[in-house]
């Protein structure tokens, strides 16, 4: 079974020991993809060179909430100018989105987030979402501004929510958090959700599974994730990797 991580955080210092290495670990058990958000202005010169490298990766290019705060004066012009010169390896918009728990002012963030939300529309590229408690408000903007496609990613909302995203083409990324039995609410979501509407994601170096609390999260642990939504959705595993692959070739245009 062959698998795309459709967001893992590859560029950060916890791989760079050997990021070859780490990315062959990931190849050794059926992860063939690999796509990077793009978070902050001072990583998007990086991405291009990095992806190059390695077979099979891909990047974004976005501002995530959390770097909203610190951004240049000169953000916008600099993101539309990374754009311009991307290929085909850049995939997506993002990481942009909402987060309620962020200390940078909601008006900040929801700015950042509408130039990104336009620059999608206008460039045919779909985007990759951050929401933490913030479900809402971010489906009221994308109903404003509503790109080619998209997925918000480490979904953990109500199925109302999930419905609501995947009404707009935003799937949901499926992640570490359905491993917890804890998590019913995702776990029963996700479960009811049509399997067209969902794709993979490990969101590592963060978003640990269950049984690797404290440990860093790694894109080899993919298959433990496709696992999960196996058992919870109680589907063979192959047609359901099979059928999440083609998703994430949707949607990525890949």
């Amino acid at each position: 079974m062959l698998l795309t991580d459709t967001h893992c955080h590859f560029d950060f210092d916890a791989f760079a020991d050997d990021r070859q290495a780490h990315w062959l670990r990931a190849q050794a058990v059926g992860v063939r993809r690999l796509v990077i958000p793009g978070v902050e202005e001072a990583q998007w010169p990086g991405l291009p060179g990095l992806c190059s490298e390695l077979e099979g990766v891909r990047y974004a290019l976005g501002l995530h909430p959390w770097w909203v705060g610190s951004a240049s004066e000169q953000w916008q012009q600099r993101l539309v100018a990374a754009l311009d010169r991307a290929g085909p390896a850049c995939v997506a918009i993002g990481e942009a989105g909402l987060d309620m728990a962020c200390s940078v002012p909601l008006a900040e963030q929801e700015a950042a987030l509408v130039f990104q939300l336009r620059l999608a529309c206008e460039r045919g590229l779909p985007v990759i979402l951050h929401s933490h408690k913030a479900h809402d408000s971010l489906l009221k903007w994308l109903r404003r501004f509503t790109p080619v496609g998209g997925v918000v990613h480490g979904f953990a909302g109500s199925l109302q929510q999930a419905q609501g995203f995947w009404k707009l083409g935003i799937h949901l990324g499926v992640g570490g958090t359905i491993t917890y039995e804890r998590a019913q609410k995702t776990r029963n979501t996700v479960a009811a959700m049509p399997l067209e509407a969902l794709v993979l994601e490990t969101d590592a170096p963060d978003m640990p599974l269950c049984g690797f609390q404290g440990q860093p999260n790694h894109p080899a642990r993919l298959p433990l994730v496709l696992q999960a939504l196996a058992d919870i959705r109680t589907e063979p595993l192959a047609a359901l990797a099979t059928e999440l692959e083609a998703n994430a070739d949707r949607l990525f245009a890949w």
